[in-house]
């Protein structure tokens, strides 16, 4: 998110997290210029910052400037990184690509430190590719960290995340399924989905 109506339009809506993406290569990307600072730092939900492999002291600063609750991280950040990210009091979410049962074995090495993973479908670059993994594949993960659900998600996957029964499986992560352009929700299409999925 960056559009301040768009900001505060989706604050009104039932969601838990809002995201705000600090890597530059991105097309969500938050500009570090100061224009958006008092609108992310004032924002009224909670707020989770999306880096790639960026240094610990720019994760430090930026979730003190913002007042993150979440260090959402998306590149090849190691353990000791994120120890180091909580012991300074920093939630993390650590995501993981996802193409094969193989894939998650890769969350052995964070068993207690992050907050939560983030399953994601493998792509060549990072972040998201817009398209699913087979979910099927969520039933090799054996860990005791609760996860997220991303990659692919649209307004058609209500019925099927209903019947997701993972005891680890903790939410949704909700993005260019539900956008008109890059950075901007669809707020309509949000509210339907969120009420849908909500009385599932």
């Amino acid at each position: 998110m960056r559009d301040p109506g768009n900001i505060c339009s989706l604050e009104a809506l039932d969601i838990d997290i809002i995201g705000f993406i600090f890597y530059p290569p991105s097309p969500r990307f938050v500009p570090d210029d100061g224009r958006l600072d008092d609108i992310v730092f004032r924002c009224g939900k909670k707020k989770t910052g999306v880096f790639v492999n960026e240094k610990p002291e720019i994760l430090i600063d930026k979730a003190k400037r913002y007042c993150l609750d979440y260090i959402q991280l998306h590149g090849d950040e190691s353990p000791e990184t994120c120890e180091a990210l909580r012991r300074q009091g920093c939630a993390v979410i650590k995501a993981f690509p996802v193409a094969t049962k193989e894939d998650f074995k890769y969350t052995d090495d964070y068993p207690c430190c992050a907050d939560y993973f983030l399953f994601d479908t493998k792509n060549v670059n990072y972040g998201g590719s817009g398209k699913r993994f087979d979910w099927s594949l969520l039933d090799e993960y054996r860990g005791s960290t609760p996860f997220l659900l991303s990659g692919g998600l649209t307004p058609d996957c209500a019925d099927e995340i209903s019947l997701l029964r993972h005891p680890m499986f903790a939410g949704i992560d909700l993005n260019s399924g539900f956008e008109t352009s890059p950075a901007v929700k669809d707020i309509d299409k949000l509210k339907d989905f969120i009420n849908t999925i909500r009385s599932l």
